[in-house]
């Protein structure tokens, strides 16, 4: 009867050894379950917005041509060259997308000064004896109306690349045209002719390649360059009648220019990723 007792309480202290020891081990938990991070795209910056431009062109002359009326022909000026000028501009375009624009500008180009020359027996005109040479001055002025088309090829933090291409019309206005004919030999010159300029419009192309870097959210800095080809048109007028004796062949200019741009888009976003909140499965002891 003692052994069945001692047996009995030996296998009750077992149970509540083997009880306790569970109680104090460390409860075991499942690894928290998280879900992928959800993206909310956000729509491509879009929106209008104006801009400014001051800059420089170096003109370069495709060549003059005068008609002589007592030969009735016409013939080329024996040099032409025409100087640079300052231009001031703006325009409103339009964001399409984060790599696409596009924008119309008008550009004012102050005086340009054009000096010219012609050989000859008499020059253009006048009684000049024997070979003569002309001094041929004048000055232009322009309005340059632009259609263009701008791709951002190139984003990096706050800079961005673009080349673009434009078509439009120029409205080209010749002062007049100063003429003084020389003998080569020396001795008394021709009396001064002065001969009305002439206006037109033109029609034109452009390439453009430059740089922008975002300032504010808004507002960005622009500096880039632009080839526009002028073609040609009446210059200046005959002493004799309404029409037309020169004819310039039009003008290639190489325009640097710099200026702001100002977006009424807003602020374009970045997109955002929201990460979900862990899932916790059950736990277990």
């Amino acid at each position: 009867m003692r052994k069945i007792f001692l047996a009995a309480t030996a296998m009750v202290f077992a149970g509540a050894g083997s009880a306790l020891a569970a109680d104090a081990l460390p409860p075991v938990y499942a690894e928290p379950i998280y879900e992928a991070p959800v993206s909310h795209p956000v729509p491509a910056a879009s929106g209008w917005y104006i801009r400014g431009d001051v800059g420089y062109s170096w003109n370069r002359s495709k060549g003059t041509d005068f008609f002589q009326g007592g030969l009735g022909t016409y013939s080329a000026f024996t040099s032409s060259k025409l100087r640079g000028s300052y231009s001031v501009g703006g325009g409103a375009g339009y964001q399409i997308s984060n790599y696409l624009r596009t924008d119309v500008t008008l550009d004012y180009f102050g005086k340009a000064k054009f000096r010219g020359s012609t050989r000859g027996g008499g020059a253009a005109f006048g009684a000049c004896v024997g070979p003569c040479t002309s001094t041929d001055l004048a000055s232009m002025t322009a309005y340059s109306l632009l259609a263009n088309a701008y791709v951002d090829f190139y984003k990096h933090g706050r800079f961005t690349l673009y080349g673009g291409a434009g078509l439009g019309g120029t409205r080209v206005k010749w002062d007049g045209l100063v003429n003084t004919s020389c003998p080569d030999a020396g001795g008394p010159c021709d009396p001064t002719d002065y001969h009305g300029g002439g206006a037109s419009w033109r029609f034109t192309y452009a390439l453009m390649a430059g740089a922008s870097v975002d300032l504010t959210c808004n507002l960005k800095a622009d500096v880039g360059y632009r080839y526009r080809h002028v073609s040609g048109g009446g210059m200046f007028k005959s002493l004799t009648s309404s029409g037309y004796q020169g004819y310039d062949r039009g003008f290639d200019a190489h325009d640097v220019r710099g200026g702001l741009r100002y977006s009424f888009g807003g602020c374009a976003q970045e997109a955002v990723y929201i990460e979900p909140a862990p899932i916790m499965p059950a736990v277990y002891k």
